[in-house]
């Protein structure tokens, strides 16, 4: 048996909900995201603890194997692959990976179906569904969540800046029509 988690409200990081993309470890098309969690969110915390311990004794037992892998990340300490500091934006968060090789339900926060990949992205608030399991393969052992749903809540910064206007790039202060029209006059 597995523990559905139903998250508090979440700042979206790589989020990847619209069409698959091909994990390089595995080799599977997947959905993912990245969940930022404040650290003020304690009831999805323990939610999220309870349901990892719940995997764990459901596939181990009692006798719990040592240096499990925490899905669980502290966005204060943790650190790039390269050994650099994360974004600012992961300070006072812990966050983690979801993934499905099925594509999640996504809807919006009146409840209608997004069908968009525009209008739900990385830095985007919202809430996920989700379910813990644990694993236990040849070279490791760990937790996991597996992603089963997404609600959109309300847009926030996107990440890396955003993408800027063409008129921004182009210097552009009045439309294109009125541009037209006044040099005709």
């Amino acid at each position: 048996m597995s523990t559905k988690v139903i998250t508090g409200r979440v700042r979206m990081s790589f989020l990847n909900w619209f069409a698959p993309r091909k994990n390089e470890l595995n080799g599977k098309d997947e959905f993912s995201a990245e969940l930022l969690i404040p650290k003020s969110d304690t009831a999805t915390i323990n939610a999220l603890k309870a349901a990892m311990k719940e995997a764990i004794v459901g596939k181990f037992g009692e006798k719990i194997p040592p240096n499990l892998r925490n899905p669980m990340k502290d966005g204060d300490t943790a650190t790039k692959a390269d050994g650099s500091p994360l974004a600012d934006y992961y300070k006072g968060h812990v966050f983690l990976r979801v993934k499905s090789t099925e594509k999640p339900g996504v809807i919006g926060a009146d409840g209608a179906e997004l069908r968009d990949a525009s209008h739900f992205v990385s830095g985007d608030y919202g809430r996920a569904s989700i379910v813990a399991f644990a694993y236990d393969q040849a070279v490791n052992k760990g937790v996991s969540f597996y992603l089963q749903n997404l609600m959109f809540s309300d847009k926030g910064e996107a990440f890396g800046g955003g993408k800027a206007s063409a008129s921004d790039d182009f210097g552009v202060k009045s439309s294109a029509a009125t541009d037209f029209s006044s040099n005709f006059n």
